[in-house]
């Protein structure tokens, strides 16, 4: 009998998908699972909705409900991250709101940048303390990861516990692929593709279609023409034509949003520049904005689950049963997953957290070798990663100069600010923060 631990579970929804994509596969429909979250009762609403599941699957599947995490991953086959330190009101409030009084303005703030970085150092202590719980209690069970920023934290569990079975997982090759069959009136089946990089900034090496007929020349003449990007299908409100801009530029189209994209690089959130926010339709501070409807919205689709008799269960995109069912009854299959690079993507540094294909069956996650990325990716693909290892190893060497050195190396804050203002707004932001990051920052604090 298979279990399953989810840490974080009082995200209903997400809990809800992961769960109810189990339910589908006849080797997990007997799974145990044990959900955890610090917030009661958001985590017996998430019970409620999975018992629900599984009563409208007919399954035998049980589910157990934990505050205490190393008691959750007793005996767990496999563990499911999802959660947020600090949360939106305070952290995610200063993330955005500091780094403006400084002139630097920020879209989503939860991957890179000094939004990234603050948030990896919240985030990283917390999943090196599942890692250690799951050294006492379920040693070789697989760490499936969810939790932003995916590069850094993928990196840091692999520095402190190496032993530990781990992919971060990510939705953006799905989501991408969704957004382009929206764009050229495709299915979604007709692609054919090959993607690989770093987390949020790898790129369509390959996007062809069912003839193997490149889709390049289609997206660009049709963004040349004015015809695409159409209105995002995921996110309405925010437009995409930071991604196709980019591809006409360096030539392969990126696999994380325009939103998210805009602020990794240097060349389109600029101080005196409203002009290329409003052509290229950039949503600066709309994600704080998102994650107050997110809330509400969670709760009222939590609470209307919870009233229902029997609750729908469609199977979602995520790939985490998808895994589970391949290691379980050895079906192969092949995911989109970031793990310590060693030797898949020979062009990036080793160690370094990578996204590339991997086949999944009884032996494992096995990465395929990526050695063809061109030159201008990787180029972008290396800024990206001088950030998410200067972060690393200062959670490993609690460091606070490599914090600084981090955000100076960023593309974005290093466009807009000079080093001295990068180190104040660096010191206010740790300041600020106080105890959601971990005690050797004190430091600063006290200053």
């Amino acid at each position: 009998m298979t279990k399953l631990t989810f840490i974080g579970a009082g995200s209903t929804i997400f809990m809800r998908n992961i769960i109810g994509d189990m339910l589908h596969f006849d080797a997990l429909r007997d799974a145990t699972i044990a959900l955890m979250d610090i917030d009661s009762k958001r985590l017996e609403e998430s019970a409620t909705v999975a018992r629900r599941m599984i009563e409208t699957m007919a399954s035998d599947a049980t589910v157990t409900t934990f505050t205490n995490q190393r008691e959750a991953l007793e005996g767990a086959d496999f563990v499911v991250t999802a959660f947020q330190i600090g949360g939106y009101d305070p952290c995610t409030i200063s993330d955005f709101e500091i780094p403006k009084r400084y002139g630097l303005r920020q879209t989503i703030a939860d991957t890179l940048g000094v939004g990234g970085i603050m948030r990896g150092l919240r985030t990283v202590p917390h999943l090196w303390k599942v890692a250690e719980d799951m050294t006492a209690v379920c040693p070789d069970a697989l760490l499936m990861q969810y939790v932003n920023p995916m590069a850094i934290n993928t990196w840091a569990i692999a520095e402190r516990f190496p032993h530990i079975k781990q992919v971060g997982l990510c939705h953006s090759v799905q989501n991408t692929i969704q957004e382009l069959a929206h764009d050229l009136n495709i299915n979604e089946s007709d692609f054919r593709y090959h993607v690989a990089g770093v987390n949020h900034v790898a790129f369509f090496l390959k996007l062809e279609d069912t003839q193997g007929q490149s889709l390049y020349p289609r997206l660009s003449a049709g963004y040349r023409a004015g015809k695409l990007p159409k209105p995002p299908l995921l996110m309405p409100r925010c437009g995409n034509k930071v991604r196709y801009e980019v591809m006409e530029h360096l030539g392969y189209f990126c696999t994380e949003s325009s939103e998210h994209l805009a602020e990794y690089v240097p060349w389109f959130i600029k101080d005196g520049r409203d002009d290329l926010i409003e052509e290229f339709g950039i949503p600066l501070d709309e994600y704080p904005k998102r994650c107050i409807e997110q809330v509400r919205d969670w709760q009222t689709q939590a609470a209307t689950l919870t009233q229902q008799a029997m609750i729908d269960v469609p199977k979602s995109h995520e790939f985490a049963a998808e895994i589970m069912n391949a290691l379980v009854t050895n079906t192969p299959i092949t995911i989109y997953g970031n793990l310590p690079n060693h030797g898949q993507i020979p062009q990036l540094p080793l160690r370094a957290a990578v996204e590339t294909p991997c086949l999944v069956d009884q032996n494992g996650i096995q990465p395929t070798v990526v050695e063809d990325i061109p030159p201008q990716l990787v180029a972008l693909m290396r800024t990206q990663i001088n950030v998410q290892e200067l972060t690393v190893r200062a959670l490993v060497d609690e460091n606070l100069e490599y914090v600084h050195h981090a955000a100076m190396m960023d593309p974005h804050t290093a466009a807009e600010l000079d080093l001295r203002q990068i180190r104040s707004l660096v010191n206010d932001l740790l300041a600020a923060h106080g105890d959601w990051l971990p005690e050797w920052t004190q430091n600063v604090r006290a200053a």
